[in-house]
């Protein structure tokens, strides 16, 4: 598997990233922590070498942990997060990152970023509570390695966010064939390619949108529609990484298998050009940009939220929705009717979605029996 320079850094992971955020799940909604040991080892046996976690990713952090032991741990790059938008004093910086150490089992994290940045983030936790000097802090005490940042905001945001410190290493964003224009997008891409941060790049199949889509759309793919989807971010000399959130054997062997192929240049400018075109029919049908991250899963009256988007942009893409009406009234109250605008999952949506008026455009739809 190529491995490629990460940026300015003494770092060179793996092209494939393994995302610890949707592991394969008990029936009692815990991380399967055998299945997670097992093929998180196998896959860095045969030459993954890049982790991602974060503190907001339920048990992920623990179960990474657990993962990483006998000797693995040396083998990776691992990347966790701070969860910004938790801090509430100054204090609370290296509290939540001792807290991660323990959860990881280890004394350093490679890459540490600053989780889902946007300009409201940037300004009422980074700077309120002078997070900067606490990361380099936490680099100077030989905690974290290298500091960079995730990313949710419009391209004008990700600019100012990038000029505001000199200091970052890396960042992290969403990228796909299907958003090359979307929040920091390809342009994003190039200008901090540019100034010598490396690049990590999450969503490359949105969520699982471009896992499962329409046969004109398939048509327009050089390859399978997950090898695609991945081959076009490799193709890129610019990326460095690209996240996958696996969350069964069959995806992991999958991606391991079209990773080991992969390089950079290894498309046409046909090709390219015909997966963009790919992305303008997949953009012209997806009513909510929702990637499924489920962030919103602070509703407090439990409302399905990704499970909703997810029925209606499949419909969307179908062109039928008489399956996904019947899932959705199936629902009951944890569909729309039980929406009390309380604003909660606006507040955590990475994607600024107006969560409320768009479960009001569902509901309107498919509400009625």
């Amino acid at each position: 598997m190529e491995n490629r320079k990460f940026g300015k850094t003494d770092l060179t992971p793996s092209i494939l990233g393994f995302g610890m955020m949707r592991l394969k799940k008990r029936e009692d909604g815990s991380i399967d922590e055998q299945w997670a040991i097992e093929t998180l080892r196998s896959a860095i046996d045969r030459g993954l070498s890049y982790v991602d976690t974060a503190y907001a990713y339920g048990d992920s952090e623990r179960v990474t942990g657990l993962c990483l032991r006998d000797g693995y741990r040396e083998k990776v790059t691992l990347a966790t997060k701070m969860p910004v938008s938790m801090l509430k004093c100054e204090e609370d910086f290296e509290r939540i990152l001792d807290e991660e150490l323990q959860r990881l089992q280890t004394d350093h994290i490679d890459v540490y970023l600053l989780h889902a940045l946007s300009d409201e983030r940037w300004e009422n936790y980074v700077v309120k509570y002078n997070v900067l000097a606490h990361m380099e802090k936490a680099k100077r005490e030989g905690k974290i390695r290298h500091i960079g940042f995730s990313f949710h905001d419009s391209y004008d945001s990700f600019i100012r966010i990038l000029d505001a410190y000199d200091g970052w290493e890396f960042c992290q964003i969403m990228l796909n064939y299907q958003d090359v224009n979307y929040q920091a997008g390809i342009a994003g891409l190039e200008e901090a390619h540019k100034r010598g941060l490396a690049v990590v790049i999450m969503e490359p199949l949105r969520g699982g949108a471009l896992a499962n889509v329409p046969e004109d759309v398939a048509a327009l793919l050089p390859r399978g529609v997950v090898e695609s989807a991945l081959d076009f971010l490799w193709n890129m000399p610019q990326v460095n990484v690209v996240l996958s959130g696996m969350s069964t054997t069959e995806q992991v062997e999958q991606n391991l298998s079209y990773a080991e192929k992969a390089h950079a240049g290894m498309l046409t400018a046909e090709e390219v050009h015909s997966m963009l075109m790919a992305g303008n029919k997949m953009r012209m049908r997806i009513s909510v940009p929702c990637t499924g991250c489920s962030y919103c899963n602070v509703c407090p009256n439990g409302i399905a939220i990704p499970d909703i988007f997810a029925m209606f942009n499949r419909a969307q893409l179908d062109g039928d929705g008489v399956r996904a009406r019947t899932e959705y009234q199936a629902l009951g109250e944890r569909n729309q009717s039980g929406c009390i605008e309380c604003g909660a999952c606006v507040a955590a949506c990475p994607q600024h979605i107006n969560i409320p008026e768009e479960l009001k455009k569902v509901h309107k739809r498919w509400g009625a029996k």
